[in-house]
C-alpha cells in the first residue's frame, strides 16, 4: 500500500502543476535551445532579406521611420522590424545589436507554441495540446531564429489567426469575426503572403453548410465595405490595387499557367509529406474523410485549418511557378505544419480510425507521394535557405548514397512511415507522435550543419581578415561612409559590411546597379578628371568604402587587406585617380585586353594582382603589361610589376577561352587588384 501511494504522489503532484506552467517551460526551453544554436550563426545570409530587415529596424530605432538607405520604403511589413527594433535602439555596437535581435527571434518564435496549445485544445485534452505545442516548436524551420526573417514574427502570429478563426467558426460572435480580421491585418503588415488568409477565412464558414452563413455577415459585410475603401483609396492616388502588396506586387504582372502551378502545387504537396514525416500528413487526410463522425469543435478545426493550409498552398505553388523563383518554397509553407501534428494526435484521440479501402490508399498513397520531388532539381544552395527537408538528404548523398538513389531511398523510407500509420496497433498509437518528433531532431544537425557554413560562407566573401564592425571601430558610429560599388568584388562586401557598420551610408554605383534592388544611386565618373558626378552634381562624402579596382582621393585610414578593400578619409569631392576598362560587369573576370589609368601621375608604376583559373587553363598564360611580358600559372596569384607610360598600363592577356554551358564570353585572367607605386 505504502509504495502504491509513493508511486501515485509524483503522479498527483505532476498533475497539480498548472497548464502554462509547463507551456511556460515549452517556452523558455525553446527559446533558450534557439538562442544558443543561433549564436553559431555568424553573419547574415539570406540576402537581401536579412539586409532589408535590419536596416529597417536600426532606422526606426534612431528616427522613428522606416528607411532603408536613408530613403522611405513602404513596400515591406512593419510589423517584424518593430520587434527587432529594440535591439538596435540599446546597442550601439550592431554585432551585439545582431545577437540581441538573433535573441529576440528565439523569444517570438518559439511563443508560437501558445497559440498552438490554445488551438489544440479546442479538439484535445490537456497533455495532448502540450504535446501539440511541443511537436510546434521542434519543426525544422524553427532554425530561422538565427536569422533576421520575417518568420520569426509570422509563425506565431499565423497561428493566432487560425486560433482566432477557429473560435469564429465554433461561435461566430461579432467580436470574433471583427477580431479574426483583424489578426489576419496584422499578419499582413507583418509578411504580404498573409493575403491568402482572407479567401480562407471568407471560404471556411461554406463548410459548415449554407444555413448559417447570415451568422456571419460582420464578417462579409466588413470585407466588402474595407475592399471598396482599398480600391477606390488607390484609384484616388493613381494606383492599382495591388499595390497594397507593397514589395510582392511585382507577382501579380506574373502569367501564371495552370500546368506549371499544377506541377509545382504537386511538388510543394509532396515536400510538405516529406516536411512532416509523413505520418501527420495521413492523419490529416483520414480526418477529412471521417468529416461526418466529427462533432462541432472538430468541425470547426478541419475547416478552418484545412482552408487556411489549401489556400497557403495554392499561393506558394502560384509564386514558385514564377520564372525568376522556380523552387520549392518549403519557407513559405511550413506555417501549416501545426495543424497536421494537431489532427495526428487528435486521429489518435478518437482511436485511431483506419477504415478500408480509404485508409490503405491515404497511407500508401502519402508515402508514395515522396517520389514526386524531383531531389537531383531542387538539392543544391538554394534548398539551404528555402527547403529544409532536402538538406538531410543532401548530407546523405554526400557520402552514402549519390545523388540518384536519394528519390528510391527517401521513397522507400515514406513508404515504411505509411505502413507504420496503418498497422501500429491503437494501444501504441502514442508512439507516432514522439517518432515525428525523433524525426524532427534527426533533422536538426544537418539543417543546423548547412545553414552555419552558409553563415560563415557570407561572412568570409564579404569580410574576411578584421572585425565585422571595422568601419565604425575605425572612423565611429556616426561617421559619413558612402560604399561604392563598382561590381569587382563579390557583392557581400557592399552587403556585410553596411550590415555590420551603422557609418556605412548611400551606396553609389560606379556602374550595373548593386544586385538586390535596393536604393541605389548612380554616378559618372569624368574620364580626364576622375570626379564623380551624381545627376550632374559632385559627389561630397567624408569617408568612403571602396575596393581595389577604383582607388580613390584620400588617405586609408582602415582596409580588409585580404579583400582589398580600404576606408578612405576623402580630401575633397568623391574622385576616381584610376579608371579600369576591359573587365566584366560586376566581375574580376578580364577579355583579351584591359587597360589601367591614372588620372593624377608622376611616372611611377601599378603592380596588378592576376589569377589564372586551373579550371579553364591548364598551362600558363602570358600576360603582357606595356610591352613586358610575364608567365601566370594557373591557380596562384601572381603580382606584376608595371611601369606606366603616360599614366596608363595595357594588359594583354594570352591565351583566352570561352567556358561555355550558357557563358559566351571569352574569358581572359582574373585581375584581384590594382596598386599604384608613385
Amino acid at each position: 500500500m505504502a509504495s502504491s501511494a509513493e508511486a501515485a504522489r509524483p503522479v498527483a503532484l505532476t498533475r497539480a502543476i498548472p497548464a502554462w506552467a509547463y507551456l511556460t517551460g515549452i517556452v523558455v526551453v525553446s527559446a533558450g535551445l534557439r538562442y544558443w544554436f543561433g549564436r553559431w550563426m555568424t553573419a547574415p545570409w539570406i540576402m537581401v532579406d536579412e539586409l532589408v530587415y535590419s536596416e529597417l529596424a536600426k532606422s526606426v530605432a534612431a528616427t522613428g521611420q522606416f528607411l532603408i538607405r536613408d530613403q522611405p520604403s513602404g513596400s515591406y511589413g512593419f510589423v517584424y522590424p518593430l520587434v527587432i527594433a529594440p535591439a538596435w535602439r540599446v546597442f550601439g555596437s550592431v554585432p551585439s545589436a545582431y545577437a540581441a535581435a538573433k535573441a529576440i527571434d528565439s523569444v517570438v518564435m518559439s511563443l508560437a507554441a501558445v497559440p498552438a496549445y490554445f488551438l489544440a485544445r479546442r479538439v484535445l485534452s490537456q497533455w495532448l495540446s502540450l504535446a501539440a505545442a511541443l511537436l510546434s516548436v521542434a519543426v525544422p524551420s524553427m532554425v530561422y531564429t538565427g536569422t533576421l526573417m520575417t518568420e520569426n514574427a509570422f509563425y506565431p502570429i499565423f497561428l493566432a489567426a487560425a486560433l482566432v478563426l477557429v473560435l469564429m467558426l465554433e461561435r461566430p460572435t461579432w467580436q470574433r469575426q471583427l477580431l479574426v480580421l483583424g489578426i489576419a491585418l496584422v499578419a499582413f503588415a507583418t509578411r504580404a503572403q498573409a493575403v491568402a488568409l482572407f479567401p480562407a477565412i471568407l471560404i471556411a464558414p461554406l463548410l459548415l453548410g449554407w444555413r448559417g452563413l447570415a451568422r456571419f455577415r460582420v464578417l462579409y459585410g466588413t470585407v466588402a465595405g474595407v475592399a471598396v475603401v482599398a480600391i477606390v483609396g488607390e484609384a484616388l492616388r493613381g494606383r492599382s490595387p495591388l499595390a497594397v502588396l507593397g514589395a510582392y506586387q511585382t507577382t501579380s504582372h506574373e502569367h501564371y499557367h495552370a500546368g506549371e502551378v499544377a506541377k509545382w502545387a504537386l511538388w510543394h504537396l509532396a515536400g510538405l509529406d516529406l516536411y512532416l514525416g509523413v505520418i501527420p500528413f495521413a492523419a490529416f487526410l483520414v480526418l477529412c474523410l471521417e468529416w461526418r463522425r466529427l462533432d462541432g469543435p472538430q468541425r470547426a478545426f478541419m475547416a478552418g485549418t484545412g482552408m487556411l493550409a489549401l489556400w497557403l498552398w495554392l499561393e506558394v505553388s502560384a509564386f514558385a511557378s514564377i520564372p525568376t523563383v522556380q523552387r520549392i518554397e518549403e519557407r513559405n509553407l511550413f506555417y501549416v505544419a501545426p495543424f497536421f501534428l494537431i489532427a495526428l494526435l487528435l486521429w489518435i484521440r478518437l482511436g485511431a480510425p483506419r477504415r478500408l479501402p480509404w485508409a490503405v490508399v491515404v497511407a500508401l498513397g502519402s508515402g508514395a507521394l515522396v517520389a514526386a520531388i524531383p531531389f537531383v532539381r531542387f538539392i543544391g544552395i538554394t534548398a539551404t535557405s528555402d527547403t529544409f527537408a532536402l538538406l538531410p538528404w543532401w548530407k546523405l548523398q554526400e557520402g552514402v548514397i549519390t545523388l540518384h538513389q536519394v528519390r528510391p531511398v527517401a521513397t522507400a523510407c515514406a513508404l515504411a512511415a505509411g505502413v507504420l500509420f496503418l498497422l501500429v496497433p491503437r494501444r501504441w498509437a502514442l508512439v507516432l507522435p514522439l517518432l515525428v518528433l525523433v524525426y524532427f531532431a534527426a533533422e536538426q544537425r544537418p539543417i543546423e550543419s548547412r545553414t552555419t557554413l552558409a553563415s560563415r560562407g557570407a561572412l568570409f566573401q564579404g569580410i574576411r581578415s578584421v572585425r565585422p564592425d571595422w568601419i565604425d571601430h575605425a572612423v565611429g558610429r556616426s561617421a559619413d561612409v558612402a560604399a561604392i560599388w563598382t561590381g569587382k568584388p563579390d557583392v557581400h562586401v557592399i552587403w556585410e559590411n553596411e550590415f555590420f557598420n551603422r557609418s556605412v551610408g548611400p551606396v553609389y554605383d560606379t556602374g550595373a546597379p548593386i544586385p538586390g534592388g535596393l536604393p541605389s544611386t548612380a554616378v559618372t565618373i569624368d574620364p580626364r578628371t576622375g570626379l564623380v558626378r551624381a545627376g550632374g552634381k559632385l559627389v561630397r562624402h567624408r569617408y568612403a568604402l571602396g575596393d581595389s579596382s577604383l582607388e580613390l582621393n584620400g588617405k586609408v585610414v582602415a582596409s580588409d587587406s585580404a579583400l582589398g578593400v580600404s576606408l578612405y578619409r576623402l580630401g575633397g569631392p568623391l574622385r576616381s585617380m584610376t579608371t579600369v576598362t576591359g573587365l566584366y560587369p560586376n566581375d574580376t573576370w578580364s577579355g583579351r585586353r584591359v587597360v589601367y589609368m591614372r588620372h593624377v601621375c608622376n611616372g611611377g608604376s601599378v603592380v596588378a594582382t592576376v589569377l589564372g583559373d586551373p579550371t579553364l587553363f591548364t598551362a600558363p598564360q602570358r600576360v603582357t603589361g606595356n610591352g613586358r611580358a610575364h608567365l601566370v600559372p594557373p591557380g596562384k596569384p601572381v603580382a606584376l610589376t608595371v611601369p606606366l607610360q603616360g599614366c596608363r598600363a595595357v594588359f594583354t592577356v594570352s591565351p583566352t577561352r570561352v567556358p561555355g554551358h550558357g557563358d559566351p564570353r571569352p574569358l581572359g585572367i582574373h585581375f584581384l587588384g590594382f596598386k599604384y607605386v608613385p
